[in-house]
């Protein structure tokens, strides 16, 4: 399972809020895509890291279901 987890650390710890997400062009859909574990497109993925300064591994984590 696909978990976005880590983004709200990451956020956290980079003092980056939901409203400067908004900001920067990403949606409230998406937002809600991040808290129900939804897919996202690889584009709103490489967004998020340009804006958080990041990569892929502080936004998301798999999470063996087993």
């Amino acid at each position: 399972m696909i978990d976005f987890s880590p983004l709200w650390r990451t956020m956290k710890e980079k003092n980056v809020t939901q409203y400067q997400l908004l900001k920067q062009g990403i949606d409230n859909k998406t937002l809600d895509s991040f808290k129900k574990n939804k897919n996202i497109t690889l584009l709103t993925l490489e967004k998020l890291c340009r804006i958080l300064d990041c990569t892929p591994n502080d936004i998301v984590q798999f999470v063996d279901n087993e």
